[in-house]
């Protein structure tokens, strides 16, 4: 030892064996294989060699020195690397090198060797991988901790192995880089910011795309080092996240993107940072919290994250930024919630309210992408998502904007077919969704054509698809209709003959263009143009369009005759397919990408090609009914019971063989039908009947075999059936024979003469029969029906009570519990008006002697004996059958003009009656009679005296029944310019006369000056004004003022001579004119146009005289309140201000606003006008008409201007009030009336409802308990005031809150809701639920009173006059709308023009 330190002190150096000196005098060469041979020593060499250390000490100082560190040649530069690091190696833990300097020149040197790493095919390749083992090994640079320049070595080094890294490693060298970096940071002491950087800079997205290998080494390492590092990290963020100090790293601008690494690297490594985001969430700068929000919703939503869980209150203050007033913070928070959803279905429920919230955000891309999130998860696992996050979706369908709209529509079509149709989550999933299927349909109940169509779509792309094979296709569309709800059935049947009647009109286009070209020509292509706009979207834009088109068809006879097969009958499903993809070939061009013209021809053709139904289609459709009557149908596979699907299966084929008859013109489906007619089941015979009227024309020439059996069975369905069945048979050899006379005479002579009274029972058929027959043949059997009615009818049926009527306190029964003497008797009123209808005329004076019958039946209430032994709910059918009876007369213009003023007023009243089932079926009838613009216009006056029905949804079906007449008319001017001449039957103004003269007459208006009389009366008028002061169009509310004006300067012609009279009518008038002047501010302007009065109710002015008193009691005025009308809205409210979770705020916007089907489309003659608000449809309770827009609103929102509170009066009031007013009806909001026919009900209740009460209330507040002196006198007869319904017995309520549960799901079909505020879609579940409370323990009140006195029709010794004044004929300006069922009875119109089926039962799935 001592020898090696003399030779150390001599400094000289010692070789090893063979080796000769190394200096710079050798060749490059040489000193390559010289310094390999000292390679090899030191290799060889370890710790324990103490003689050979000493003995190479000068050697290894010799290797350190510049010359060698600094060679230019990388070979020299590797070999003395591998040496150093061999030496740190051997001469461990005392390196030979003291000198600070030295040492950092040193490592340095190594540290730049390691570049060579970077080339994997280099051939010295395995030397640098020696020369990092080596290091890693030995931990070489630890060295390094005592110099004050090791921050340096340490983030060179780093540096360098971060660059050189990359996919030809192999796992060695990733784990020696790993080992070599994590045991500088575990056993140092300190890690500077700098080499923090070093390693955080992989993390940044940048970095991290560009090298993959070094972001994988940097994730090993900081999960090597997690405890180690962590404290350096957290000052990290602390530094820039809390104090804002971004200098101290560049990386500050990456701080998020850092987090998210390293919580997905280890989330310890955050421990202490995640308290700092919280307060950054909080942050006043908006760019600051998205950044944090868009940073969290990653962490929460990655898939393994348990953060949420880990950092409860972290988590909740990120869904409050759900709430936060910046928009794209919010928009981020939705977005993350679809992940969140897939990823961690446990956090749903915290999510559900927060997307509630913003479901009703004001902004559009918010409540639109709260719809993609939800559905997103749905598509990939309905699990995810609950029934909540699916209504929100729901609600969206009625959103205002268009684009969420279809979004929410398009979403949930598509989960309905993935889970419903292709059945990917079984039975459950699809038990789920079955909503969908009918909330979609609902749709169709908007009136914008861009939903209308979008529904038409996404039933022939989702519900039932157009390319499945067309005996899957049948199947499909069969079980879908069985499982529909009402309303949805109606919507479909609704959208057939939409398309249908569509499809009409282009033919009739087609027809146009082929005719030789004039002026006329032109003028009714332009007016078919038009009338396909509106069936288009953007009807502006469109009508350039369809122009355009027509002129194409003008001039490309292929494309003329492509469309004539697409809109022929019997174009099949696979030519309409060929016809649309050759029409749209033909008008695209390759050069126009974008072509409006084309988008809206393919709008067309969508609409009007037969894609689903065709002669294979029924055909199939048939079949599949046939094994359901076999049973060889797997119906409860489906989820259907057998006997429901045979049901639906026939009303199906009856709806289409309204709009496809043609479709089922095979001897198959015919002979199937006839297979129909033989069951037992009622409904299924009935239905195969109406298939067959409608699609039997060509059966006698073309299917001879069938006519030959059809024919007796139809004989026998006429004499024996059941009067429904009877009903058709009739109708069937009407329409499909042609020696119908010889078939009648055969049935009618047997039937007339086996009339028998003694038996009842046996009546009602032949009644129903000899009643069609009375009206489709009158001539025929003329003098036999004279007598029949003379005498069977009139003195043997309806003036005779042959047996005594159940004692019973109830107003109605079920159709079942109905005598069947007041089965007959009802029939043979029809009979005589059906015969009055097919002689139309009264030429014999019989319409005379039918109306005065009529109106005897009504005056005596229904007991027209008066012998007092008829029960009350047959005397309230009978009531019914008269006032309907006078409505059905009064569509004829012969016996209009014979009706007396008296008879119209008696008749009237029929609305306010006391039973509630009588109100409910007249008003439908009146309000269909309206709609088709039979009745006359003073009908509409009517439904003023509905503002005292003490009902809420009897009121708003009335003020719904309004508007939607007021909007026909106004579009039937519209579209009929040239018959401005008519504007006197036809202008909704003119109604106003109308009703000031039936509220004149008002059996309740007794005392003129009287206060409380006078507010009825003003609620009444207003009741009507508002709607039709609701738009100002040319200046009508002047016109309205003037009609007003120039009733005060004539006379009653009522009693012209009688001042009390005319004074009533001069008060009234002058209510009128104080609600005018209050609503409006152009009232004083001058009228358009003079207005013209009706002579038969005011007499003409005296010359010269001018009525300018005013009649109304000084104190009266003080109830006229100045505001504008409210207009009947289209589509709902304005979005409100933002809404945070659980603040919800109610809104009072009125559903019935939504009601007027303001849509250019809804002429008097549209199916889907009268689908959406046809009364007829008499397959609900009253309700169900205005279900589907029902408003959830105050009393005041439905009856403005009405500003108070309704008062119950209580028993002390009622018995001491004074016993007189109209009888008013309980209302039996649960009974659903099921058939088209008003007496033939299927499901109706039994009726508790509806026993008189002793004081029922109109919905005003209670009057005096003193009596008045005007009271009439206590013999004076009228109808009893309707009363609220008193509780149901419990399985009613069940049945009657099951409906309703139903009908405000339909509600939202009907209703264009406010989608901007987080509360306005809350109004249809509330309102209609909390509206019936107070009704019932109204009732309860009120069912334990004794009846009161009836009042309102005049005594029966005040017999009418027997004429009255001559009254102008009713306009016959819309004869157009009469063709289809003139020579029909009000039951067949009803198929003719509303073909939707009856009778079908609710699905029990739709529940909220």
């Amino acid at each position: 030892m001592a020898h090696s330190k003399a030779r150390v002190t001599d400094g000289k150096v010692t070789y090893p064996p063979g080796v000769k000196e190394i200096s710079d005098k050798i060749s490059k060469e040489e000193m390559v294989r010289r310094l390999k041979m000292v390679v090899k020593t030191f290799m060889d060499m370890d710790q324990d060699s103490e003689e050979e250390k000493e003995l190479y000490l000068n050697l290894a100082l010799h290797l350190a020195s510049d010359f060698f560190l600094k060679h230019p040649d990388k070979d020299v530069r590797l070999l003395v690397a591998c040496c150093l690091a061999d030496i740190f190696r051997i001469y461990a833990p005392e390196a030979p090198y003291t000198s600070p300097d030295k040492l950092k020149d040193i490592f340095m040197f190594i540290t730049r060797q390691l570049k060579g790493l970077e080339d994997t095919k280099s051939a010295q390749f395995n030397r640098y991988f020696y020369l990092l083992e080596n290091i890693a090994w030995v931990k070489s640079y630890n060295i390094c901790f005592e110099l004050e320049d090791s921050n340096e070595i340490f983030t060179q080094l780093y540096r360098t192995l971060f660059q050189v890294i990359n996919n030809g490693h192999n796992q060695k060298v990733h784990m020696h880089m790993v080992d070599l970096m994590s045991s500088i940071i575990c056993e140092g002491d300190t890690v500077s910011q700098e080499l923090l950087d070093t390693v955080l800079v992989n993390l940044v997205p940048a970095h991290k795309n560009l090298n993959k290998q070094a972001y994988d080494l940097a994730k090993a390492l900081l999960k090597r080092t997690a405890q180690a590092i962590e404290p350096y990290i957290t000052n990290f963020f602390n530094q820039v996240l809390m104090l804002g100090k971004t200098s101290v790293s560049d990386l500050s601008e990456h701080v998020f993107d850092l987090i998210l690494e390293l919580y997905n690297i280890d989330s310890h490594l955050l421990l202490s940072v995640l308290p700092q985001l919280e307060f950054k969430l909080k942050s006043n700068d908006n760019d600051e919290r998205l950044q944090v929000v868009k940073l969290l919703a990653k962490m929460f939503g990655a898939k393994d994250s348990e953060l949420a869980a880990q950092n409860k209150p972290l988590w909740q203050c990120y869904l409050g930024r759900f709430n936060d007033i910046h928009v794209p913070i919010r928009l981020e928070c939705v977005k993350f919630a679809s992940h969140c959803l897939m990823n961690h279905p446990d956090l749903a429920k915290d999510l559900t309210e927060f997307l509630r919230v913003r479901s009703h955000d004001p902004e559009e891309a918010i409540r639109h992408d709260v719809i993609v999130s939800i559905v997103t998860a749905a598509k990939k696992d309905l699990s995810l998502v609950n029934d909540a996050l699916l209504n929100f979706v729901k609600e969206r369908t009625l959103d205002k904007r268009w684009r969420v709209r279809k979004e929410a529509m398009m979403g949930l079509a598509s989960i309905y077919r993935k889970y419903s149709l292709q059945g990917e989550g079984g039975r459950e999933a699809s038990k789920q969704i079955s909503w969908i299927k009918d909330k979609l349909l609902h749709i169709y109940y908007q009136n914008s054509i861009d939903d209308r169509l979008l529904v038409e779509r996404v039933f022939a792309q989702y519900m039932v698809p157009h390319n499945l094979e067309t005996t899957e296709r049948m199947k499909c569309l069969y079980y879908l209709y069985a499982t529909l709800d009402t309303n949805a059935v109606k919507a479909l049947n609704e959208m057939w003959k939409c398309q249908n009647l569509l499809r009409h009109n282009v033919k009739d286009l087609l027809d146009l263009v082929k005719k030789p070209k004039s002026e006329a020509s032109s003028k009714a292509v332009f007016a078919k143009v038009m009338v396909i706009t509106k069936n288009l979207p953007d009807p502006g834009k469109a009508q350039d369009f369809v122009k355009k088109l027509a002129q194409v068809l003008d001039d490309d006879e292929r494309i003329r005759d492509q469309l004539e097969t697409l809109v022929s009958p019997s174009c099949s499903c696979k030519q309409a397919e060929v016809c649309v993809r050759d029409i749209t070939k033909k008008l695209g061009s390759p050069k126009q990408p974008s072509n409006p013209f084309l988008e809206m021809v393919k709008f067309l053709l969508e609409r009007i090609a037969p894609v689903h139904i065709d002669t294979e289609s029924i055909s199939a459709l048939i079949k599949q009914v046939n094994k359901s009557i076999d049973g060889t149908a797997d119906d409860e596979d489906e989820g259907v019971p057998t006997e429901e699907a045979i049901r639906a299966g026939l009303e199906l084929l009856k709806v289409l063989s309204f709009t496809h008859p043609v479709s089922f013109h095979s001897a198959e489906t015919f002979e199937s039908l006839l297979g129909c007619l033989k069951m037992d089941d009622e409904k299924v015979a009935e239905a195969a009947l109406q298939i067959f009227k409608n699609t039997g024309s060509k059966l006698e020439e073309s299917f001879p075999h069938v006519k030959s059996v059809l024919l007796p069975v139809l004989q026998a369905k006429a004499k024996r059936g059941p009067p429904r069945q009877a009903k058709y048979a009739i109708h069937c050899i009407n329409s499909m024979f042609t020696n119908r006379d010889t078939h009648f005479a055969q049935i009618f002579e047997p039937l007339n003469k086996g009339l028998d009274p003694a038996n009842l029972e046996q009546l009602i058929t032949p009644l129903t029969t000899l009643g069609h027959l009375a009206q489709l043949a009158p001539e025929q059997f003329a003098a036999p029906l004279k007598s029949l009615v003379a005498n069977f009818i009139v003195k043997d049926l309806l003036m005779n009570d042959r047996v005594p009527g159940k004692k019973t306190t109830k107003l109605w029964v079920p159709d079942e519990e109905v005598s069947p003497e007041t089965l007959a008797k009802i029939q043979g009123i029809k009979l005589m008006v059906r015969w009055l209808l097919g002689v139309k005329n009264n030429q014999s004076k019989s319409g005379n002697s039918t109306l005065r019958m009529l109106t005897a039946i009504l005056h005596s209430d229904g007991d027209l004996t008066e012998q007092g032994r008829m029960g009350k709910p047959d005397m309230s059918r009978l009531r019914l059958a008269a006032a309907c009876a006078l409505l059905k007369l009064a569509q004829e213009p012969c016996y209009h003009e014979i009706i007396t003023l008296e008879q119209y007023q008696l008749c009237a009243l029929v609305i306010n009656d006391e039973c509630y089932q009588v109100r409910q079926c007249f008003s439908q009838k009146l309000h269909r009679g309206l709609c088709r613009l039979r009745l006359p216009l003073e009908y509409m006056a009517v439904f003023a005296l509905c503002a005292k029905d003490p009902v809420k949804e009897r009121r708003a079906h009335a003020r719904q029944c309004l508007v939607k007449n007021v909007n026909i008319r106004r579009e039937y001017l519209k579209q009929h310019a040239a018959i401005s001449d008519k504007l006197f039957s036809l202008l909704p103004e003119y109604v106003v006369p109308y009703a000031i003269h039936l509220l004149a007459h008002d059996p309740d208006y007794v005392k003129v000056q009287d206060i409380e009389q006078l507010k009825e009366i003003k609620e009444a008028l207003w009741f009507v004004l508002e709607i039709i002061m609701a738009k100002n169009e040319n200046n009508s509310h002047a016109f309205i003022r003037k009609m007003v004006e120039n009733m005060k300067n004539t006379k009653d012609a009522q009693a012209p001579t009688d001042p009390k009279t005319n004074e009533k009518l001069y008060t009234v008038c002058d209510v009128a004119m104080h609600i005018i002047m209050s609503k409006s501010t152009t009232y004083s302007l001058d009228s358009p146009k003079d207005p013209v009065l009706p002579s038969c109710f005011f007499t003409k002015p005296e010359k010269n005289f001018s009525n300018t008193k005013n009649f109304l009691p000084p104190e009266m005025k003080s109830f006229f309140t100045p505001g504008k009308p409210k207009s009947a809205n289209v589509l709902g409210a304005v979005n409100k201000p933002l809404a945070s979770a659980g603040k919800q705020i109610q809104s009072k916007a009125s559903r019935m606003e939504t009601t007027s089907n303001d849509d250019p489309s809804s002429n008097p003659g549209s199916p889907h006008g009268k689908t959406r608000l046809d009364s007829t449809e008499m397959d609900h309770s009253e309700n169900e008409d205005i279900s589907l827009k029902r408003a959830d609103s105050s009393d005041k929102d439905i009856e403005k201007p009405r500003g108070r509170k309704r008062g119950v009066a209580s028993s002390e009031d009622q018995d001491s009030k004074p016993k007189r007013g109209r009888k008013k009806a309980a209302a039996n909001t649960a009974a659903v009336v099921e058939s088209e026919d008003q007496w033939d009900e299927d499901n109706r209740p039994e009726d508790e409802q509806n026993s008189p009460p002793k004081k029922g209330r109109r919905g005003r507040p209670p009057k005096s308990a003193a009596p008045s002196q005007d009271t009439p006198a206590k013999g004076k007869r009228g109808r009893k005031k309707a009363a609220p319904p008193p509780e149901e017995e419990e399985e009613e309520e069940e049945e009657e809150e099951e409906e309703e549960k139903v009908e405000e799901e339909a509600a939202e079909d009907e209703e264009e809701e406010d989608d901007g505020s987080s509360e306005n879609v809350e109004l249809k579940t509330k309102g209609g639920r909390q509206a019936r409370a107070p009704r019932r323990s109204q009732g309860t009140e009120s069912a334990e009173s004794t009846p009161q006195k009836r009042r309102g029709r005049p005594p029966k010794s005040a017999q009418p006059p027997a004429k009255k004044p001559a009254r102008a004929g009713r306009s016959k300006a819309a004869a157009a709308k009469e063709e289809e069922a003139e020579e029909e009875d009000e039951e067949e119109e009803q198929q003719e023009e509303e073909p939707t089926p009856k009778g079908r039962k609710k699905p029990a799935g739709r529940r909220r």
